[in-house]
């Protein structure tokens, strides 16, 4: 009981150490706020501009949550395809490397040019970059499937297609949720980096602007915003899988 209190603690207390030190080089060294703003300045920041900053991040948070929910229904289809089938496996999974190595940035300006200047390229950015984590967790479940209960469950009558969807997909829940904590992080990487080049709203906007005009604060206000958004919906995804896929971690949970 100890030891997993300490666990839980653990992330809080080294955020708040972090967070002394930095605001004790800032003070040291006096580093002034337009080169490096200390926690407290980005926290008056904050509630300066407390009004901005969360129409800003309601913005990126459902322009991001529709390109997420957009690489969720791509990324199973193409995942299942690809990991059920050998043909699909080595015909499609080198394109998919080769597309996800592109970088996502050089893609924003044809996007800007085909769909202009608002939420369009934050959607498709967004589900670009994030996507990929998803296909590939979900073929790798599939076809790490054991041989030997193939051949079980085939001589007990089932079908190719009773095993992938019987057992194939409840196997590949905790690839799936591994890959959904990874794939809403590049979410809102892909979204803000839109915002940043193609929005005229939304927190890559408002920091763009705001390292444009100087106000450091301002910008690492809005980071702070991003990554909370980001560890909250990790967090949801964490608890959805303990909650669920409990018998994939019964080992790793015994103590």
């Amino acid at each position: 009981m100890k030891q997993k209190q300490i666990e839980r603690w653990a992330p809080v207390l080294l955020g708040l150490a972090l967070l002394l030190v930095w605001q004790a080089v800032c003070a040291v060294f006096r580093i002034d706020d337009y080169i490096f703003p200390s926690p407290w300045t980005i926290g008056q920041a904050m509630l300066e501009f407390s009004g901005p900053l969360a129409q800003a991040s309601w913005k990126t948070f459902w322009v991001t949550m529709v390109g997420f929910s957009l690489s969720i229904v791509v990324g199973v289809l193409l995942g299942f395809l690809v990991g059920s089938s050998r043909l699909a496996y080595a015909a499609v999974y080198p394109l998919l490397v080769a597309f996800n190595a592109v970088p996502k940035a050089a893609i924003v300006p044809i996007l800007i040019v085909w769909f202009g200047i608002g939420i369009g390229p934050g959607v498709l950015t967004a589900f670009l970059i994030s996507f990929f984590p998803i296909t590939v967790n979900i073929a790798t479940g599939l076809a790490t499937l054991e041989p030997e209960l193939e051949d079980v469950l085939r001589v007990l009558g089932a079908k190719r297609w009773d095993v992938l969807v019987k057992v194939g997909l409840p196997r590949s829940l905790p690839y799936f949720y591994a890959s959904l904590k990874i794939a809403i992080t590049l979410s809102f990487v892909g979204t803000v980096l839109a915002e940043m080049t193609a929005g005229d709203s939304g927190i890559g906007y408002l920091m763009q602007s705001a390292g444009s005009s100087q106000r450091m604060p301002l910008a690492f206000a809005g980071l702070v915003v991003i990554g909370a958004m980001a560890m909250a919906m990790y967090e949801l995804f964490s608890y959805v899988e303990h909650h669920t896929t409990a018998w994939a971690h019964r080992g790793s949970n015994a103590s």
